[in-house]
């Protein structure tokens, strides 16, 4: 019993506090990411267009997050479960390249010198993330993009579809295996427990802004 007279609450997993961070503040929360997987919206189409041209900024360079991330882990379960995820990420990302290519140019929006300065910014932290010291850290930030990315694909799939380009099966990671690892990671230190968490609000964190960007360049066309 806690010194004051309450059950102490059961510790949560590394895994469950994984899956509570992604139902708190997960790209699936946002409402723009909401109204884009919406239906009868007359500038949907340009919208996703200059969804997947800012992803593509952000995940469409090589090396991306996990495979730097990848270049910093030690030999290990660890160090195996990333190189999985590169390597299926590696098709994500040129999928988005293709897509990209595929949509034509950025949607034409005022301010595009302030959005180029978000993304710099953005990829910074994510570079920074994925290149920690601390152990867990580049992990959570990892798992936590394999995790979000199945809220994403799906406005990707849509605007594929619309371009005529065949969407690819999603071979990242499962849930399952995101939840095995991170409980192996988490297992070896409370500090690690604590990295992986920073590491995957941080990166969850950088999916929201790039959602208000996106929001916000969505208003700023309508008023152009």
């Amino acid at each position: 019993m806690a010194g004051n007279g309450l059950a102490e609450r059961p510790r949560q997993s590394v895994a469950g506090a994984h899956a509570a961070r992604l139902a708190a503040a997960g790209s699936a929360c946002h409402p723009y990411v909401e109204e884009l997987a919406g239906l009868g919206i007359p500038t949907l189409a340009r919208d996703l267009d200059d969804l997947v041209h800012l992803l593509c900024s952000l995940y469409g360079r090589h090396p991306g997050l996990i495979d730097l991330a990848l270049t910093q882990c030690p030999a290990g379960e660890v160090h195996d479960w990333l190189s999985d995820a590169a390597n299926a990420f590696e098709r994500e990302r040129l999928y988005l390249v293709r897509l990209t290519a595929a949509v034509g140019p950025l949607p034409s929006t005022p301010g595009n010198a302030e959005t180029e300065a978000a993304l710099v910014a953005q990829r910074h932290a994510l570079e920074t993330l994925a290149q920690s010291e601390r152990t867990g850290c580049s992990l959570g930030a990892c798992s936590a993009l394999v995790s979000d990315w199945r809220s994403i694909r799906p406005l990707l799939d849509r605007t594929a579809v619309r371009v005529g380009v065949e969407p690819p099966a999603c071979a990242l990671p499962d849930e399952p295996s995101v939840a095995a690892i991170l409980e192996t990671c988490g297992a070896v230190s409370p500090a690690a427990e604590r990295a992986i968490r920073f590491g995957a609000e941080q990166l969850l964190l950088q999916h929201r802004a790039l959602f208000d960007l996106l929001e916000a360049r969505c208003d700023a066309r309508e008023g152009f």
